[in-house]
């Protein structure tokens, strides 16, 4: 499979200290990769870094196109879609709004063949509940809602790699079969995840193969079904 998004010597970090040092790892088209590790092994670091949202060195390569120097807006431009943590939707405008304000041309695959391209209508079908709030504001809407309107508002932008920052966190479990099924509606169409995640039972759901991050390294790298396989990996860097 074509590696859309690979990264060579990244590490990251924030003023003096590297959280992140010297990962390797790629993502090829059309599967979902997952960064697992304990809270603070630097997994939403290592997606921040990738997106150019904090201090980095190494290279970024995404679709041929040299990351490594670039702003997330140059990034979020070329088709590299990024769902924060802590969601960032616009609480002063409506679902709809939001929405239009993610939307971005349609994009072409490397071999110029049609990517898929997302609408309201679309999303809608994914995020059944979003279609019945399209008039509210995002300040009205649960911690589980605002999750939802993250994930479409940057699947507005038609992306050919998105990275999802801890999707099932802190959400209720009607929404986290609904990213559930949005991730495999991604990977159908060929469009890659990467996302960062500490529920094993989420990640072994949607995922291909993963990494395993402890202190800011890479300490194991497989097969989802291997990891699962493999007690002695998830007691030691993964508590479970």
């Amino acid at each position: 499979m074509t590696v859309l998004l690979q990264a060579s010597g990244l590490s990251a970090g924030y003023g003096a200290a590297w959280m992140v040092q010297g990962l390797d790892l790629q993502v090829r088209r059309g599967e979902v990769v997952a960064l697992m590790g304990r809270n603070g092994a630097g997994k939403s670091t290592t997606l921040k870094a990738l997106i150019g949202a904090v201090k980095r060195s190494g290279q970024v390569n995404f679709m041929g196109e040299d990351l490594s120097y670039t702003e997330p807006y140059q990034a979020a431009r070329l088709g590299l879609g990024y769902v924060p943590e802590d969601r960032r939707i616009f609480t002063d405008l409506t679902v709809m709004d939001n929405l239009r304000v993610g939307q971005q041309a349609p994009r072409h695959w490397p071999d110029g063949q049609p990517a898929p391209l997302w609408t309201p209508a679309r999303l809608f079908e994914l995020f059944p509940t979003l279609g019945a709030m399209t008039q509210r504001l995002g300040a009205r809407m649960s911690g589980g809602e605002q999750q939802m309107l993250s994930v479409a508002r940057t699947l507005m932008g038609n992306p050919l790699v998105l990275l999802l920052d801890e999707p099932s966190e802190g959400v209720a479990p009607i929404v986290v079969e609904q990213m559930v099924q949005m991730i495999q509606a991604l990977k159908t169409q060929g469009v890659s995840v990467l996302l960062s995640e500490q529920n094993m039972h989420f990640a072994a759901l949607v995922s291909d193969r993963a990494y395993v991050l402890e202190k800011g390294r890479i300490c194991y790298e497989g097969s989802m079904s291997a990891l699962v396989a493999n007690d002695e990996v998830r007691r030691h860097y993964l508590g479970v």
